[in-house]
């Protein structure tokens, strides 16, 4: 019986992607999915949005029959079979999805799937025209999501361009596939064979004739692929609406960037004239002119210029590991490189100008965009003054105001809150009116166009006229735009409720995002306390907060010129110390909470928590110093010890270490030990001296005599470490305290400090050439890292232990051990650990005479070591000897491998180096990398 399918319609007709799984056990996933479409502009069509757990067949198949874009997400549930079915709704949606819908499957890792998914699951796998990939956590299920749409769109509209069907995966990659397009070459393109699932994709090698190709080579050969951007950590943030009225601008900036003769470009404005937009703008227009790309770097929460050069290595993906100084890695990762840099709100820490000049040395190719309330002064600069947004006269024509990019803003935006608002000629006098009276400050705008819900523009202008002269001759000692801009806020803020002002007033302790469950933490003495939600969404509603998602988890931030108002207010109050104790307070909490997850099953959710809240935890620790919480601030320090490791933090948790011992204040006996433990552990890396194994030894008996059996076991394995690195040291001393750290971590069941120790007494074995003991301490390490689930500790000892059967020519033994380092590194998103393992596999392929290979995963392995700012040192960069042979023997052969193998992305390193079983989570967890 046919069955009457209602339309579904959206206003602006996006296309429609219809995601398709079970519900809660998927819920944080279809978040991110959501996440990830709404990035796009596309809509999607989700179930729970209509509150309809079970929905009939006849609704979900109109939902799909009006789709344009099929998205299943499987896990472990084949779903609900409703009475009279034979299959479930899952299944179905499946069936029922037209053939000619492109399907994109995400697959989500697990060894207790139903029995009934695992057959759909199976029949996907040999549909031919699905693209199907697996994941393993809802930020790399975004990312593909994003990047796997972005390309079904682009593969769409070229056809279309050339007047093919638009077939999904005919002749071309498919999403999931994660290829850049071919760049249009000068000869005939070498065929592309279609992708199978599962595989990585395969073509004919034209690198040599093939009677010069060793017999046992038979890589697959990744397509040419455009030059790798670097590791960038943070992506571009993503712009959720259009620059409206800053055409001109944009256009200047570019080409004052395109012009070359410039090494900083300072966008100078007040506050809320919108610096920060334009620059992301012109990041994004800009981007397609620096070969190696832009990267966006907020300094809105740094506050110490020592800090500059940590924050743009965050930003680029370089770890701060203490072996070498952070400019070397930053001179690795970026000298070759053209790359545009934007450093957002640079007026913080205009101290630092110095220390952006001496990044022209160690970056020659990067240009810099810096947003700034102030001149830098420095050599290279070109200042571009920022304006407000173009106001008319009172006497101008409709035409005239409404092309008026102040008034096309509030248009917009007032739009956005109040659907039925249109700009006319009846109201286009009175908004062009209100926005020359906020001086077409965009800020000022936005503030004022989110209360057109409850107010016309007449009445809106009528109390503007009568409030903001007052509000702005009560600040008279600021500039004139920057007087109008905090009364606007001013403004906003008076219009609000009690407890939702003196919420907004307490957020401003927050550093960029927070999330609601540390709002609630602070809000439990706060009169607010209890009634967060609906006061956030007020918050939200006025434009003075703002709501994001972030892996599929709602955060919140705040502009910087909101903050700056509301936390003076905070300090009018006389409260604003005891928020930042309280928010000092529930982040050593959360560093005490998650600090034992660091070590085990739980890493890799604590990684990712804790990532979220950087920059809250910099702001704690930082209000700790300065309070003179040394023992708090010390304590959260180490509870994060391996937190700072993986991350790469140390050189800026010295940097907190190093104030806290020169403050000259009375310090307790084991801050003091915490602190000089940091200091030293740099010197143990980048110079390992008596001295250092000295200090470090006076601060294991502090450890000793306060019964700090987790400090001391520590201390005890770094004192070996260093005294292993300096020649001629007591090597006997050291074993025995390796053996004693390793008695106190089982004690304690700290598997990840026993791993590690084990590959330390491993390290001392090689050095004293006594391989067999070498290897047994490091399957030792082995056995322990896995047994607890460690992750980190897992790639360090596999590493090792591959590393050592290299030497020994135990080859069928030592290739699943530096697949096992490679994989649980991309896993972990560790590029520098991935780097190792790659270049294992690289030595392997070169013992076995497979040249193409060897050279495709050296050239990859030498390009991942430049993204990660990784130094060569000969303990580690092993594999070049075994390369020397092949490249004699075949040097066009290997020049070509290698260049190739250069210009692969890193997920893509993994698809080409690892077996189909690794291949796609780990080349996700890489994904644009």
């Amino acid at each position: 019986m046919a069955t009457e399918r209602g339309a579904i319609r959206t206003p602006d007709q996006r296309l429609r992607v219809f995601v398709s799984s079970t519900l809660r056990e998927l819920e944080s996933e279809r978040k991110a999915v959501r996440t990830a479409i709404g990035r796009l502009r596309l809509a999607p069509v989700m179930f729970e949005l209509g509150a309809r757990p079970h929905p009939p067949r006849s609704l979900y198949r109109a939902y799909l029959d009006q789709s344009d874009v099929f998205v299943g997400i499987y896990w472990e549930s084949y779903g609900w079979v409703a009475p009279g079915e034979t299959v479930s709704g899952l299944e179905d949606e499946y069936n029922l999805a037209d053939p000619r819908m492109p399907k994109l499957i995400y697959i989500k890792a697990s060894e207790k799937r139903d029995e009934r998914l695992r057959q759909l699951i199976d029949r996907i796998r040999s549909d031919d025209s699905v693209s199907y990939i697996s994941f393993a956590t809802d930020r790399q299920l975004s990312e593909l999501v994003a990047s796997d749409l972005a390309t079904l769109l682009a593969e769409r509209f070229d056809d279309s361009r050339t007047e093919r069907p638009a077939r999904h995966g005919e002749g071309k990659r498919e999403p999931g596939d994660h290829l850049p397009p071919e760049p249009a070459p000068a000869m005939k393109p070498e065929p592309r064979a279609r992708r199978t699932p599962g595989t990585a994709p395969v073509a004919m090698s034209e690198l040599a004739p093939p009677e010069l190709a060793p017999p046992e080579l038979a890589p697959p050969e990744p397509p040419m692929l455009d030059p790798a951007p670097l590791n960038a950590a943070r992506p571009i943030p993503p712009t959720y609406s259009p620059l409206i009225g800053r055409d001109h601008e944009v256009a200047d900036v570019v080409d004052l960037l395109r012009d070359g003769s410039h090494r900083v470009i300072t966008l100078v404005g007040p506050g809320g004239v919108g610096k920060s937009r334009l620059a992301l703008e012109v990041l994004d227009r800009a981007k397609h002119d620096f070969a190696d790309g832009g990267y966006f770097v907020p300094l809105e929460n740094v506050l110490e210029p020592r800090l500059l050069l940590p924050t743009i290595a965050y930003a680029l993906g370089v770890r701060d590991t203490g072996e070498v100084s952070l400019e070397q890695r930053l001179g690795i990762a970026l000298a070759d490189k053209r790359v545009l840099i934007a450093l957002d709100n640079f007026e913080q820490i205009i101290e630092a100008g110095p220390t952006l000049v001496k990044l022209y040395a160690i970056a020659p190719s990067a240009q810099f965009l810096v947003t700034s309330r102030t001149v830098l002064r420095v050599r290279g600069e070109r200042v571009y003054d920022v304006e407000g947004l173009g106001v008319v006269d009172d006497d101008a024509s409709f035409d005239e105001a409404r092309m008026a990019g102040s008034v096309q803003l509030f248009a917009a935006r007032a739009s956005a809150v109040r659907p039925d608002f249109t700009l006319d000629a009846s109201n286009a006098e009175t908004v062009a009116r209100i926005c020359a009276t906020l001086q077409g400050l965009p800020l000022a705008i936005e503030l004022a166009a989110a209360r057109m819900r409850v107010l016309t523009p007449q009445g809106m202008l009528e109390r503007l006229d009568k409030t903001l002269p007052l509000l702005v001759g009560a600040s008279r000692d600021l500039p004139e735009r920057q007087r109008t801009l905090r009364s606007t806020i001013e403004w906003s803020a008076n219009l609000l409720g009690e407890r939702e002002r003196a919420l907004l007033f307490d957020l401003s302790v927050f550093s960029l995002q927070f999330t609601l469950e540390a709002i609630e933490a602070l809000g439990a003495e706060r009169s607010w306390g209890g009634t967060e939600l609906a006061g956030l969404d007020a918050l939200v509603d006025n434009s003075l907060v703002r709501q994001h998602e972030v892996e599929g988890h709602p955060s919140y931030s705040m502009l910087v010129t909101v903050r700056e108002y509301a936390l003076e207010k905070l300090r009018e109050t006389g409260q604003e110390t005891a928020m930042r104790d309280a928010h000092a307070r529930y982040y050593l909490q959360l560093a005490m909470r998650l600090g034992p997850e660091l070590k085990g099953a739980g890493q890799v959710d604590a990684l990712a928590r804790l990532e979220r809240e950087r920059s809250n935890l910099r702001a704690a620790v930082r209000h700790l110093v300065y309070q003179g919480e040394h023992d708090s601030a010390a304590d959260f320090a180490w509870n994060l010890l391996v937190f700072w490791w993986i991350g790469g933090f140390f050189g800026e948790v010295r940097i907190w270490m190093k104030e806290l011992l020169d403050s000259g204040a009375a310090i307790s006996e084991r801050a003091r030990a915490i602190a000089r433990f940091y200091v030293l552990w740099m010197g143990m890396w980048q110079g390992p001296t008596q001295e250092v194994a000295d200090g470090l030894e006076e601060v294991r008996r502090v450890f000793e005599s306060l019964g700090d059996d987790d400090g001391t076991a520590v201390v005890l394995g770094t004192t070996a470490m260093t005294r292993a690195q300096i020649p001629g040291a007591d090597r006997v001393e050291a074993r025995a305290e390796l053996t004693k750290a390793i008695e106190i971590f089982q004690r304690l069941g700290d598997g990840w400090g026993e791993a590690v120790a084990w590959v330390t007494m491993g390290r001392i074995d090689m050095v004293e050439g006594d391989n067999d003991a070498a290897l047994e301490h490091y399957r030792h390490g082995a056995e322990v890292s896995q047994r607890t689930r460690d992750a980190f500790a897992i790639t360090i000892t596999e590493h090792h232990m591959a590393r050592l059967l290299l030497f020994q020519n135990r080859l069928d033994e030592a290739e699943p051990a530096f697949v096992d380092a490679a994989y649980v590194s991309a896993t972990l998103g560790h590029l520098e650990g991935a780097a190792y393992g790659i270049e294992g596999l690289c030595a392997i392929a070169a013992v076995r005479g497979q040249a193409e290979r060897a050279g495709i995963l050296a050239g990859a392995a030498q390009e991942m070591r430049k993204k990660s700012g990784m130094y060569d040192t000969p303990l580690f960069v092993y594999h070049q000897k075994y390369l020397e042979p092949l490249r004699k023997a075949f040097p066009e052969l290997m020049r070509g491998a290698e260049e190739r193998g250069g210009r692969m992305r890193a997920s893509d390193v993994m698809r080409f180096a690892l077996p189909p079983d690794k291949q796609e989570q780990a080349a996700a967890a890489l994904a644009g990398k």
